[in-house]
């Protein structure tokens, strides 16, 4: 009887990709069949509410290839629940997760699968060159690493995404982490296990256009800071009880200087105004901070299901071709 091989699950997030999807499938398959001697695979695309025509192109690739399998949520849930919904469905002994936009080129699979055959975890790639790619967005993601790097507890690693490879004990203890705002690879840094970095220059987008804007960007790093730190809370406090000394120094010098100088004109309304709407303006940021934790632990204690799935298409077949 012959020995049954490892499998490799591909996890792929998908949105508004029409114009990808075909060029992508055939360069992943390609570079799967580089390893197939040694691996049995599987192709998991999870569409996120496409309405495009996403869905109908995954169900023709699906129907010529039984290693594909395809997941089409009820809605629009967002990228890192797409993700979740993968992994979840996921039977692979490796799980690897990339988009579909070609940025993360699928040619480098062959590496991750060889680093984790030398034993490691987690094989996360690092970005050494971002090609392509508008400055002021690389610059800011540059500056949102290294501030999270800096407040979380948890050690991340810089210039990251989620392209990288899981091993199955990293898996598991990943789906056991039900939160709804999800931190992918802050989650997976915090698992721990052997991680190490393999480093590839990230492509320009294939076709199309980028679908995580700077609104969703911005969401998903006030994710990774509240999810990661309290240190925001804590530095608001220390930022509280700094401005509170500050003023009752202040008010102490105004009531000491009318006591001994009844007939004086207090000067400078115009600096005091200046410290009061300072002052007001560190009081709103300090209540935007707890407000950002309290609505993330209202919505965490709705307990609502993490996505709803409409359709799964491919999962009655077996893995690479097989049934």
């Amino acid at each position: 009887m012959a020995e049954k091989k490892p499998l490799l699950s591909i996890v792929v997030p998908i949105y508004m990709e029409q114009d990808i999807i075909a060029e992508f499938y055939n360069r992943l398959k390609a570079a799967l069949l580089k390893i197939a001697l040694g691996f049995d695979y599987e192709m998991m695309f999870v569409n996120d509410g496409s309405t495009d025509r996403t869905a109908e192109m995954l169900k023709e690739i699906c129907a010529e290839d039984a290693a594909v399998k395809v997941i089409n949520f009820s809605r629009n849930f967002g990228h890192q629940i797409a993700i979740t919904a993968g992994i979840d469905h996921a039977e692979g002994d490796a799980v690897i997760v990339m988009d579909a936009d070609l940025q993360d080129p699928p040619e480098i699979i062959p590496q991750m699968v060889s680093k984790w055959k030398e034993g490691y975890n987690v094989v996360y790639c690092v970005r050494s060159k971002r090609k392509g790619e508008n400055r002021l967005k690389v610059f800011f993601a540059a500056v949102f690493y290294r501030i999270i790097s800096k407040l979380s507890d948890t050690k991340l690693p810089l210039a990251t995404g989620d392209f990288r490879l899981m091993d199955r004990r990293v898996v598991n203890a990943l789906k056991s982490m039900r939160e709804g705002n999800r931190y992918i690879r802050g989650l997976v840094a915090w698992i721990g296990f052997s991680q190490c970095a393999l480093n590839y220059e990230r492509d320009p987008r294939y076709a199309g256009e980028p679908k995580y804007r700077f609104r969703q960007s911005l969401r998903l790093a006030m994710d990774g800071i509240a999810s990661f730190s309290e240190k925001p809370l804590i530095i608001s406090s220390f930022m509280g009880v700094l401005f509170t000394v500050i003023s009752f120094i202040a008010a102490l010098d105004i009531i000491i200087s009318k006591l001994l100088n009844p007939q004086s004109t207090i000067q400078g309304w115009a600096s005091l105004m200046v410290v009061v709407l300072f002052i007001g303006g560190i009081q709103l940021m300090s209540l935007g901070i707890m407000g950002m934790y309290i609505g993330r632990v209202y919505r965490e204690m709705k307990q609502r299901p993490l996505y709803i799935i409409a359709d799964k298409i491919g999962f009655s077949s077996g893995v690479n071709g097989k049934s």
